[in-house]
């Protein structure tokens, strides 16, 4: 064999080892098959399906939609934002029930959160934020700021690294309102250091609002504990709720009632059925909804967090860390001498669940990466995503992700 078959050789060996030493691996039929890919990389933006959800999806429309009608608000539908909220809670959240709610879009819930946690601080007049934060979190910001008077103020981390309890001390102050920022960075993957970050803002008197978006569902988290204000997180990524999963809420339980969210609908009145004529919020969980929840939508995430409840969140946070080493090892093994650059921290300890690689012609080789069916995701100007759900994602899988790189590079 030449050097690079024996290379490639030694790189499936490891990858079948890890697989087969896996406590995970049996998960992996859980999921449904995709006909012509060959490695789906992309679970950080959308999960796979459960392999169930067409017969679970046609039990809902035949039982609890077109037999009980009606019926099944009463029956299990009116709490179902509440507890659905208490699972992703238990599961990954670490934090206690009645402080979390499923309803809304993330941009919708981060609204909610930003505007009433603003107003819940009157004479500070500063959003601190990071510029590279994802544009819905910017955007929402740039919007809070407009509409009171507020001015925002950017941190400017590292860009693989990301964001440090340094970079944010050195910003916020006492006209500091609220902060920003996302648990995991959605391009490098960066984990912010959460509870350190949470200590700095609350030392200085502002509230903090975490983006969960890259790390429910795959990096464990103790919100209660760490103090946390006010989380906002999708479901369509690591808890596999399907594409417009509707985004969960999180309020800790002493704002309650003190914070009051700007979108007064019906369903966040202290009497639902009441129909007065003065909006009255309820002083629980449930007043972060303001609409109709979409019940349907609500489906597929629960057999993902049955998977999670399982096996627990500590044992779906090792196996992402094998994941994600195993593919700066092959990475470092393929890519390298082609001269693509790892945009992604080395050291898994403060890395979430997905490993960034650049290269300028990236965006073209993604392309020619879906026609092949090798779906990792391109992220502007110049990086691939490699994005590993745990319990859904093997070793060797990785490995065909990274290897069909370096083949579409060389060709």
């Amino acid at each position: 064999m030449t050097d690079a078959e024996t290379r490639d050789a030694a790189l499936l060996a490891e990858a079948r080892t890890l697989d087969a030493a896996d406590p995970l691996a049996h998960h992996l039929t859980a999921f449904a098959d995709a006909p012509g890919v060959t490695a789906y990389l992309d679970g950080n933006s959308l999960g796979r399906p459960l392999r169930d959800m067409p017969e679970k999806a046609a039990a809902f429309i035949r039982d609890d939609w077109g037999t009980r009608l009606i019926r099944s608000w009463d029956e299990q539908w009116m709490e179902l934002p509440m507890q659905l909220g208490d699972r992703i809670a238990r599961a990954t959240l670490g934090a206690a029930a009645g402080q979390t709610v499923v309803a809304d879009s993330t941009s919708v819930m981060l609204y909610k959160l930003m505007r009433a946690a603003v107003a819940a601080r009157p004479g500070r007049d500063e959003i601190v934020i990071e510029s590279g934060n994802f544009p819905t979190d910017r955007f929402i910001a740039a919007g809070v700021a407009n509409e009171t008077g507020a001015t925002l103020r950017w941190v400017q981390p590292d860009p693989v690294t990301g964001v440090s309890a340094a970079d944010v001390a050195s910003i916020v102050s006492e006209r500091t309102a609220l902060v920003v920022l996302s648990h995991v960075d959605y391009r490098s993957g960066a984990l912010a250091d959460m509870p350190q970050i949470t200590k700095v803002v609350k030392d200085a008197g502002a509230l903090m609002l975490w983006d969960l978006c890259h790390s429910v569902g795959v990096v464990p988290m103790q919100l209660d504990e760490w103090g946390v204000d006010m989380a906002v997180g999708c479901t369509y990524k690591y808890l596999n709720g399907g594409p417009g999963s509707p985004a969960f809420g999180y309020m800790r339980a002493e704002h309650q009632g003190a914070l009051t969210q700007p979108i007064h609908g019906w369903w966040g009145a202290a009497d639902i059925f009441a129909m007065g004529p003065e909006y009255a919020p309820v002083g629980s969980i449930r007043q972060l909804l303001s609409g109709t929840p979409p019940v349907l939508s609500m489906l597929a995430m629960q057999g993902m967090l049955d998977l999670i409840e399982a096996e627990g969140i500590g044992a779906v946070r090792a196996k992402s860390i094998t994941l994600t080493d195993f593919a700066v090892r092959a990475y470092d093994a393929l890519l390298v001498p082609l001269g693509v650059r790892l945009l992604s921290t080395r050291d898994a300890s403060h890395r979430g669940g997905h490993v960034t690689i650049g290269h300028d012609s990236f965006q073209q080789v993604t392309q020619d990466l879906w026609a092949d069916g090798v779906i990792p995701d391109f992220r502007f100007p110049d990086g691939i995503r490699l994005g590993l759900s745990p319990l859904s994602t093997s070793h060797e899988e990785t490995l065909r992700g990274v290897l069909a790189v370096r083949d579409a590079l060389l060709t």
